[in-house]
């Protein structure tokens, strides 16, 4: 295959995973244990694929094009998409990096169980510093309603394990939260890449 037609090729897989991811973003369920404002898409998925398929920087650009194709229908002045772009990069990229250094199954698992790790650990200085204060700032959610919402589902959550309550509910809830979503996206990639192996791949 030329040059040219390989990078066609790439675009073209890299438009149709974009296409699949942004479709992705409105199909979010809300979970019981968490509050309602945080929910669970599966819109990363594509991006892992693409990582895998293209390479890292593809996976990141999925995640960029989605979220900016999303802007204009959300509703969190541009912070939501702002922090899954952030999140989702992070996660195909340290996937598709590992990956890209010996290209097989085993370490396609350990980068993305990786990537999936590296997201939940990043997404509470992530969710600490930025994306709650701009709710409040930006959308004028009150700090005590953020943390009544995690209290509701569990009262003593604002007390431990430390004395900063928004801090508590974002260990205790959003970092395994985002580690179960990545894993989840991890287990689907594996159930389906090989059977989309010819679509991805030419």
């Amino acid at each position: 295959m030329s040059n040219t037609s390989k990078k066609t090729h790439r675009l073209a897989v890299a438009a149709m995973l974009t296409a699949v991811a942004f479709a992705l973003q409105f199909i979010e369920t809300a979970i019981p244990i968490m509050p309602s404002f945080v929910k669970l898409d599966f819109s990363d998925l594509p991006a892992l694929l693409g990582t895998f398929a293209l390479g890292p920087a593809w996976g990141v650009a999925i995640q960029l094009a989605k979220n900016l194709l999303h802007l204009p229908f959300g509703q969190s002045a541009g912070v939501g998409e702002l922090c899954n772009f952030l999140l989702g990069g992070v996660f195909v990229f340290v996937a598709g990096l590992v990956y890209r250094g010996h290209k097989c199954r085993g370490r396609a698992l350990v980068g993305a169980l990786l990537g999936a790790v590296v997201m939940a650990v990043a997404s509470l200085p992530l969710n600490y510093f930025f994306v709650y204060p701009a709710y409040i700032k930006i959308l004028h959610f009150p700090l005590e309603a953020i943390v009544g919402a995690y209290q509701a589902i569990l009262g003593t959550i604002a007390q431990m394990p430390t004395a900063d309550a928004l801090l508590n509910c974002l260990l205790v809830f959003n970092v395994p939260f985002t580690l179960v979503k990545g894993l989840l996206d991890v287990l689907i990639c594996f159930l389906i890449y090989k059977p989309l192996s010819p679509l991805l791949h030419k």
